[in-house]
């Protein structure tokens, strides 16, 4: 019989909390913000190697808040972040680096390259448009191309004791659909843009904002990643991805080459066509099957894959249920425990997230290479 490890809500934070080294190890550094010297904190705790350590104290993004209101949906916003850190992973590595919200461009720098140039926007890096255009003729010859820009810094510890910012990434979240109205009120109306042209473009925007960022005081030698961000619809339930990434080395006025990503999120379960989903399909449908039995008349659900290089590496999956209370939680969790194990290849990360109306019931991991998951029922 398989045995599950279990982190009951109890006593999990005493298990997390034992296992933390004593924040008495954390290095205090000397790093230079604006013009002004300040002291920072270097934590000596590292969750993983795929996780970067954050100067403290945490500083704000300079443009904070704007990604909500500029990018589609909550998953773009998510994956926006997320896909571009695993970017800057390839060029900066999180054993030698730290993690810190964007400084460089403030929320005013960014307003004004996310405009439509013009006379009164001339640092606009959206196409232009004229008084005489028709918005569907705007939508099909100058849509705009860009919705957001994020920055990340990425610094390093100097041998005087300092921290310097040592790499700068940004993402390039661009519009795959351009919505539109003909009329004030009136209906909105839909014009994809191919990805050759999201490419294109976005291309030569990142070689605009490298151009522009080496004007910028401190920031004329540091290493520039931009990743182009192609955001899914509006209505959409899975997250866009990133297309494409291109390198401006030390001093280096513009991207060297682009290296193109494939990767890609896939909503289960749904029609498979292609051979490469077939597999996942299969495994989830009868993990669902096995939910339907436990609640019967069960349709709600639904899985998310994460492909990367046409591989899929990890599956999220959500289940929304009626509270029936704790006992038969507990015991649907390990069934449903259980059937994870048995339905998914041990390659691939799993995670399962159970709700109620009355918020987080469980939580379950199993992580790629793992035999066995762990569990968190919450109190």
């Amino acid at each position: 019989m398989k045995r599950i490890s279990w982190i009951p809500a109890m006593i999990s934070l005493s298990l997390i909390v034992g296992c933390v080294p004593s924040m008495t190890n954390d290095t205090e550094v000397i790093q230079e913000i604006d013009s002004e010297v300040e002291t920072t904190t270097i934590p000596n705790l590292q969750l993983s190697d795929q996780y970067y350590r954050t100067l403290l104290p945490y500083e704000k993004s300079a443009s904070r808040g704007m990604i909500v209101s500029n990018v589609n949906s909550k998953y773009d916003v998510k994956e926006v972040e997320n896909g571009l850190t695993r970017i800057s992973q390839r060029s900066y590595s999180p054993d030698k680096y730290f993690f810190q919200e964007g400084q460089m461009l403030d929320a005013e720098v960014i307003s004004s390259w996310l405009s439509r140039k013009s006379e009164e926007q001339p640092l606009g890096l959206n196409p232009s448009v004229t008084k005489d255009m028709t918005p569907e003729q705007r939508a099909t010859q100058a849509p705009m191309y860009l919705a957001h820009i994020l920055e990340q810094n990425y610094l390093v510890k100097t041998d005087d004791n300092k921290v310097k910012l040592d790499g700068i990434s940004i993402g390039l979240a661009l519009n795959s659909i351009y919505y539109y109205q003909k009329i004030q009120y009136g209906p909105t109306f839909e014009e994809p843009i191919p990805e050759s042209a999201l490419l294109e473009q976005g291309k030569k925007m990142a070689n605009e904002i490298v151009a522009r960022m080496r004007t910028m005081e401190g920031l004329e030698n540091v290493p520039i990643t931009i990743g182009l961000f192609k955001q899914e619809s509006r209505n959409s339930i899975v997250p866009g991805t990133y297309m494409a990434f291109g390198n401006a080395s030390e001093g280096k006025g513009s991207i060297g080459e682009w290296t193109p990503i494939n990767e890609e999120f896939i909503l289960f379960p749904q029609p498979i066509t292609e051979e490469k989903y077939r597999e996942m399909d299969n495994a989830f449908k009868k993990f669902k099957q096995d939910i339907d039995e436990y609640f019967s008349n069960y349709t709600s659900v639904i899985a998310t894959g994460f492909y990367q290089d046409d591989l899929v590496k990890k599956v999220t999956i959500d289940i929304p249920i009626q509270f029936y209370g704790s006992a038969e939680i507990i015991g649907f969790t390990q069934y449903m425990a259980g059937s994870v194990i048995k339905r998914f290849p041990d390659s691939i990360q799993v995670e399962v997230s159970v709700t109620s109306i009355n918020g987080p019931e469980a939580f379950l991991i199993k992580k790629a290479g793992d035999k066995e998951p762990y569990v968190h029922i919450y109190d």
